[in-house]
């Protein structure tokens, strides 16, 4: 990341980066980059806003600034989600918020990310979570995409809500097969869901210069999901590089 001229990361997967404050921030100090955040997925609906309390507190000690927050279903994997009463609708709505306050006392901002394989995915979950809720939302373009939202028309209807957003493209073919049941998630990864910026479907230009725009002044996170066939492979570090050109070229 260093080498790409990045200036800060997420965490990424749990205990890829070291879980101790000090050893963390001395990791990335090391190398000049700060720490903008982590994702935490949670089964809001079962009521426990506790449960997201040690990443928080990771989070805030290493120097962070937001917590990006998902509502979990509680199973593995991203192709099963179980329906939610409209208790446990209500249940995780005022969780998401009960995690918010908590983070905050800890300096941080929340953002709820709609992400495939959660109880907020699908445009109907996006809509009715922005409805229900005042927490802001993670605008991860590529999970919106799957889930059958248009990025840019939902930062254009409410710019007043994006929290936090994580720059993605997506092949559209792709994600057609994942929305509809036909293709599982972790397979269209494998397949190439993913595309480096300007490579796939995503309207990046009107994007980008909507969030400029409507004065949205938060991190934009590159994120190039792969399935890697060993850890010698550069793929994520060739796609980065070609999303962060396909960035400065369109400035």
């Amino acid at each position: 990341m260093a080498s790409l001229g990045l200036r800060a990361t997420e965490l990424g997967p749990p205990g890829y980066l070291p879980t101790d404050p000090a050893a963390l921030r001395a990791l990335l100090d090391g190398h000049g980059l700060a720490l903008v955040g982590g994702f935490l997925a949670v089964p809001l609906h079962a009521g426990d806003p506790s449960a997201a309390d040690a990443t928080a507190a990771l989070l805030a000690d290493a120097g962070a600034e937001v917590l990006v927050l998902a509502a979990a279903t509680g199973l593995d994997g991203y192709d099963e989600r179980p329906a939610l009463t409209d208790a446990e609708w209500r249940t995780l709505v005022d969780t998401a918020a009960a995690v918010r306050d908590r983070a905050a006392a800890r300096g941080l901002r929340t953002a709820l990310h709609p992400h495939v394989g959660t109880h907020v995915e699908r445009a109907d979950e996006v809509e009715r979570f922005l409805a229900d809720s005042d927490v802001p939302l993670c605008l991860d373009t590529g999970h919106l995409l799957i889930g059958g939202t248009d990025p840019v028309d939902l930062a254009r209807r409410h710019p007043g809500r994006i929290g936090h957003v994580h720059l993605k493209d997506v092949r559209a073919d792709l994600a057609a097969a994942v929305r509809r049941g036909e293709l599982g998630y972790a397979a269209a990864v494998r397949e190439g869901l993913y595309a480096p910026l300007g490579d796939g479907d995503l309207d990046v230009a009107a994007l980008v210069a909507l969030l400029r725009d409507t004065g949205y002044r938060g991190w934009c996170v590159l994120e190039q999901d792969t399935a890697l066939d060993d850890d010698r492979d550069d793929t994520p570090l060739r796609d980065t590089a070609r999303s962060l050109t396909h960035l400065q070229e369109g400035r």
